[in-house]
């Protein structure tokens, strides 16, 4: 009996792991195409608006970071009311609105007169961003089974990786043959085609009517509980890669490099290729345990750049990193919603996700004042430090709710 137990058991689980729940829908396949079109035309303002900025408007370096930082002013702020509505009135709308949004206020770039203008005009861009990925991270849990969200994820931060990717190139080629303002037409268009894309996503909310599974009514949260613990565990490890960015253009010139671009190649062809080929590590692993590895990774990449001070260290350290940074963000907002009921996602994804806009507008800030201070390896050992804190939290989460050990139902028998 006992043998008999075991083995039915066995080629259940079997069939379970042949026949995972299905994930690559159509709806998921637009809403990817969808977030590949948004960052695609997020990407291509990245090597824009500098260059338009000083060149154009006369800014120098410190108008160029208050034009980039009012956009993360203005996203972070909004995110706590994106999350209320996506749970009460439907994700699909936030989608809609922020990038119709964000393309309208792309096409007013070219009419600011100062810097000043446009920093104002990039509160706007903020608020779409706000709208769009609160909306867009929320519909890719809500379409994709329980078992495979980091997957989901995955996929999801790849298309932003990609997007980011690509704008700068379609960006550098449409300025050197017809301007500037070719460049904000052609991200707003490609802003528009999201809009297009959505469309073909169907509302994943809930009901229709604004309640939930129970049949109550969303719970109107301007920060959840459970986007908090995600949140930090997120910030500690971003900080580190704001960090990075920041700082290594001008580290690979201490240590006797020409040039920052085959770190960064090397940097973001890691994160690709692990959350493509590997994007089902997150599950695999389990969310907790990918987290702690992934800020063990990160901590350990951050300080082999930071005392290894050769262009071998830093490409090591750069692919340590990258492996970190790649497992961590789908595992974040796997862990993230989790728990939580599926009519108040959108306000845990709103809380997790501001913390983004915190670490990449607060780190490259306080990264500075230590680089200032302590000299630039400092800033790489700052940040091990902190994504060491970020492992602590996550330690001290898993100590407190490791469950007894469960019994299978063959070993009962």
């Amino acid at each position: 009996m006992r043998t008999l137990t075991r083995r039915t058991w066995t080629r259940s689980a079997t069939a379970t792991t042949v026949r995972p729940p299905k994930l690559f829908t159509p709806a998921f396949a637009a809403l990817t195409l969808a977030s590949l079109a948004y960052f695609t035309a997020v990407g291509m303002l990245i090597p824009a608006l500098p260059r338009y900025v000083e060149g154009v408007l006369g800014g120098g370096n410190v108008a160029v970071g208050i034009v980039f930082g009012s956009f993360s002013v203005s996203a972070v702020l909004l995110r706590p009311m994106a999350g209320i509505f996506g749970d009460q009135r439907g994700r699909r709308p936030l989608m809609l609105c922020g990038a119709a949004v964000a393309a309208g206020s792309i096409l007013l770039y070219g009419a600011a007169p100062t810097w000043t203008v446009l920093a104002i005009i990039r509160l706007v861009s903020g608020a779409g961003e706000a709208l769009f990925f609160v909306g867009m991270a929320t519909t890719f849990t809500d379409l994709a089974p329980p078992e495979r969200r980091g997957e989901a994820m995955s996929l999801a931060s790849l298309a932003l990786y990609l997007g980011i990717g690509i704008g700068p190139v379609i960006a550098e080629v449409t300025m050197a043959v017809a301007g500037f303002g070719t460049v904000w037409a052609l991200s707003a268009a490609i802003t528009l085609l999201t809009v297009g894309l959505v469309l073909r996503v169907p509302e994943t909310r809930v009901a229709p009517d604004g309640t939930g599974a129970s049949g109550t009514l969303a719970r109107r949260r301007w920060v959840h509980p459970a986007g908090l613990l995600p949140g930090l565990v997120l910030f500690a490890s971003i900080v580190g890669m704001a960090g990075f960015l920041a700082f290594v253009p001008l580290h690979v010139l201490d240590i006797g490099m020409g040039g920052s671009g085959v770190v960064l190649a090397v940097f973001a062809s890691v994160v690709v290729a692990i959350r493509s080929i590997g994007a089902r590590l997150p599950d695999v692993l389990g969310p907790g345990r990918a987290i702690r590895i992934a800020l063990i990774l990160s901590a350990t990449g951050l300080t082999v750049i930071a005392t290894w001070q050769a262009p071998s260290g830093l490409v090591l350290g750069a692919v340590v990193l990258g492996v970190g940074i790649a497992l961590l963000t789908p595992s974040v907002f796997a862990m993230a919603v989790a728990d939580v009921p599926a009519s108040e996602r959108s306000q845990v994804m709103a809380t997790t996700s501001a913390f983004i806009d915190v670490a990449f507008g607060a780190g490259p800030l306080v990264m500075g004042v230590i680089a200032a201070a302590y000299g630039r390896p400092t800033v790489f050992i700052a940040g091990a430090v902190i994504a060491c804190g970020g492992w602590l939290l996550m330690t001290a989460r898993h100590v407190g709710r490791t469950p007894a050990v469960a019994v299978s139902p063959a070993e009962a028998t």
